[in-house]
């Protein structure tokens, strides 16, 4: 197949999208600046992160929350997780002393050091020793309670026989004054340990949603503020919705994330379909068809009307041609007003994607970010509909932010 034949079935494609967009109210594209909120050194001191093994390859671990104004660090590589304020000042860290030296804070206060289930306090930081094994992601709640993904001891994981699944991972939970609490399971505090867990979040009701994969697709926990085990949610990516029962289509499932205020999830699902040559008949490969975002009532079990998701449209150049390709965003998360932000790097920073709740509006902004300079990023978006990120550079990791909540309340005014 040409290119020229390529470009023609995709500006085809993308002409549906165009009459959802024009129906929809979307608005011009423009940019958005990011403010310098501070930078973040490597090193192993308590207001540093251990991102050396940047240019190595494997995963990295370090992960970024925003909770009104607070921004809340887990460093992975080096088990410890930092509180900071959006000038950059630390108020508390929770790390594992064989891994990090006692803060410098706590040195002024007890010489000796500190043990490992105490907490310390200086007039305005607080610090905790912990044993994390490895820590990965964190959330956050109106209470200022810190959930934290660990991975367990070897001798403290188990077998899921049945389901053929190790069960290694934990939540821990740490209250606002810098205490553990307890650490919870697939039943609640001190439960059977969880799958892999892809995500964590918390809702307005200061609830906590576990997302975990499996071997036949997902298992999300939905617990109370308590900790308690509210519902067990199996979704199976064999039985996952489709636009029409009259084609096949590859499903792929991008995100489960909860609504802040209701008992919803969202599922983010991205389609391919074969694609057959118009003059040969012949199937000549996979091409993407679209992307729907499912909510799923916990309650009924029964998944609600989707909401079309336009792509983003890729413009390869070649000679005198230009091409547009349909690629797909990622979800970056839902607000507490109801609206849906997507996201995708491109060659000049990140092309966000906001969507109303019902699909009449659809709001695009650039990120204008030098990507030649990001090494690794982190975004989180936070319930009022702030995006923030933690950039990681060779020489250091900057966190900024995007004031796009002032956009949407713009909108609602």
């Amino acid at each position: 197949m040409t290119y020229l034949k390529k470009a023609c079935i995709t500006a085809a494609s993308l002409f549906l999208f165009s009459l959802f967009f024009s129906c929809s109210g979307s608005q011009i594209i423009s940019t958005i600046e990011h403010e310098e909120l501070f930078t973040l050194p490597y090193g192993s001191f308590e207001d540093e992160i251990d991102l050396f093994s940047l240019s190595s390859p494997g995963q990295i671990s370090t992960f970024i929350q925003m909770k009104d104004g607070f921004f809340f660090i887990s460093n992975g590589e080096t088990n410890k997780l930092i509180q900071m304020n959006s000038y950059g000042d630390l108020l508390g860290i929770f790390y594992n002393p064989e891994m990090n030296p006692v803060p410098s804070f706590i040195k002024k206060l007890n010489p000796e050091g500190t043990s490992t289930d105490s907490v310390n306090h200086s007039s305005t930081q607080q610090a905790l020793a912990y044993s994390f094994n490895k820590l990965g992601k964190i959330a956050v709640d109106y209470n200022k309670t810190v959930y934290a993904v660990d991975i367990l001891p070897f001798e403290r994981q188990e077998q899921d026989v049945d389901n053929k699944l190790l069960l290694n991972h934990a939540v821990l939970r740490f209250s606002s004054d810098g205490t553990f609490i307890d650490y919870l399971g697939q039943q609640g505090p001190g439960g059977t340990p969880f799958p892999f867990i892809k995500n964590i979040f918390t809702t307005k009701n200061n609830e906590l949603v576990v997302v975990c994969l499996s071997n036949s697709g997902y298992i999300v926990y939905w617990f109370t503020a308590e900790g308690y085990l509210k519902y067990t949610i199996p979704i199976a990516a064999a039985n996952l919705p489709v636009p029409s029962a009259q084609e096949t289509f590859f499903s792929s499932l991008d995100e489960i994330i909860p609504d802040y205020t209701s008992q919803k999830l969202y599922l983010k699902i991205d389609y391919h379909r074969n694609f057959i040559d118009p003059d040969s008949n012949v199937l000549a490969g996979v091409e993407f068809y679209g992307s729907r975002l499912y909510p799923l009532d916990i309650d009924t079990g029964l998944y609600e009307e989707p909401l079309i998701i336009p792509p983003f449209e890729d413009v390869v150049s070649e000679g005198y041609a230009k091409l547009t390709f349909p690629v797909p965003f990622n979800f970056l998360g839902t607000t507490e007003s109801g609206w849906f932000f997507f996201i995708i790097p491109d060659q000049s920073g990140f092309m966000v994607q906001m969507v109303q709740p019902n699909g009449q509006k659809i709001l695009k902004r650039h990120f204008n970010i030098d990507q030649n300079s990001i090494l690794y990023h982190s975004f989180t978006l936070s319930q009022n509909g702030i995006i923030s990120a933690l950039l990681a550079e060779k020489d250091k990791a900057r966190v900024v932010w995007w004031r796009t909540d002032q956009l949407i309340e713009s909108l609602l005014n």
